[in-house]
């Protein structure tokens, strides 16, 4: 499903040219739940960044579900991102302007879907996330976990076949962290593909497979070290 090719990404310091991302070379399946760790400065958000297509600007060769990314223009990629992608954010990234309610209409209302049926779909969001009593209120009156939670939900309520997360549950207190990982856990199970970058071990068990990024480059991958168990027994 998501094909990484020498993928690489640079940018300028004062010290001259800095890396990012060093020759990444990653396959994923459709169905598998992925979890990118790593120290700080990693390049574990970076690398999360290009495969949903947040990020233009980086070198190397990319397929996305037999669309091939790395040349498509700006315009195309953000429709493969809209109709494939969840993003839940480190940050939240809600819309301050608008409701609990309409910021989670907001990815669904970029998609052909009837405004009646996107009604539907945010009121089943809602009770399934128990904040239906917060609908109304807008972000600056919620707390962080309240709006990490709002945050997730709106990445979910399109059932989009990719889940991108950044920390997923790191403003949230233990209880809601399992909440949200158990719900990870079942949509993984029903098919979607989920790839969360987090420093939480809890976490990661979530999870089968877990790629260690350091200084940009992909240290250790076990879906790999797996691969080559099993050719070894077939041998």
């Amino acid at each position: 499903m998501i094909q990484l090719r020498n993928i690489e990404k640079t940018v300028k310091s004062p010290a001259g040219t800095m890396w990012l991302l060093r020759r990444i070379n990653l396959n994923i399946k459709e169905g598998e739940f992925v979890t990118i760790m790593g120290p700080s400065g990693a390049g574990k958000t970076t690398l999360l960044s290009i495969v949903g297509m947040l990020d233009d600007s980086w070198a190397g060769e990319y397929v996305f579900n037999e669309h091939v990314v790395h040349k498509l223009d700006r315009k195309k990629r953000a429709e493969l991102n809209r109709k494939y992608i969840g993003f839940v954010f480190q940050s939240y990234h809600l819309l301050d302007n608008l409701t609990v309610q309409e910021n989670i209409d907001v990815p669904l209302s970029y998609r052909d879907i009837p405004r009646a049926q996107r009604a539907s779909m945010v009121a089943d969001i809602l009770d399934r996330f128990q904040i239906v009593g917060k609908k109304d209120l807008f972000p600056n009156q919620l707390s962080g976990g309240q709006q990490q939670l709002v945050g997730v939900a709106r990445a979910v309520a399109g059932n989009p076949k990719v889940i991108l997360a950044d920390e997923p549950t790191g403003n949230l207190h233990s209880a809601q962290a399992k909440e949200i990982m158990e719900l990870f856990k079942r949509l993984n199970e029903q098919g979607t593909t989920i790839i969360q970058v987090t420093h939480s071990e809890a976490n990661a068990a979530y999870g089968n497979r877990v790629i260690q990024l350091k200084d940009g480059w992909i240290v250790e991958d076990t879906a790999a070290a797996h691969d080559t168990a099993a050719a070894e027994i077939r041998v």
